[in-house]
């Protein structure tokens, strides 16, 4: 047993509410894919610069490496597994599909999530905005053509 202190957290996740009792040092992405068994959500440089740790919190893209499991007390999330719609992709993952906007996978559900926030914010984007939009994220694998592609394809749907 840890003698870290711990806190109970309850927050709502994908439209459900958990309530956990956490050490207080735990960060938000490790209480995702530890506590709540939410693997989409990736942990890569662990210091909020590469973006696959990000999730909506009350719907604004942040990088959950960076945040403690603590601070998001009462707040809504949604991670990559919140997107679909049961069986049914979200358009976003639709078009990421339909436009091979993804190889590996390891970022793609942070630019997902990223994407999201971004087109509720701007539905018509260009392709600059939607660049500038995802430059947070970091993809080692498709070169962004083929995720601008996809980001471009699911505004216009």
């Amino acid at each position: 047993m840890s003698s870290e202190p711990r806190r109970t957290v309850r927050v709502k996740v994908n439209g459900i509410t958990h309530e956990q009792t956490v050490e207080v040092r735990k960060s938000l992405a490790d209480f995702l894919r530890d506590d709540l068994d939410l693997t989409g959500t990736h942990v890569g440089c662990e210091h909020g610069v590469c973006g696959a740790c990000t999730v909506l919190l009350d719907g604004e893209p942040v990088r959950s490496c960076l945040l403690l499991a603590v601070q998001v007390e009462g707040a809504s999330l949604t991670t990559v597994e919140g997107l679909a719609d049961g069986e049914r992709l979200h358009p976003l993952q639709q078009a990421f599909w339909d436009h091979h906007g993804l190889q590996c996978g390891f970022c793609t559900p942070g630019i997902l999530l990223t994407a999201k926030a971004f087109l509720e914010e701007n539905p018509h984007p260009s392709d600059d905005e939607i660049r500038e939009a995802i430059s947070g994220n970091l993809c080692r694998c498709t070169g962004y053509h083929f995720i601008v592609e996809a980001i471009r394809a699911a505004a216009a749907s």
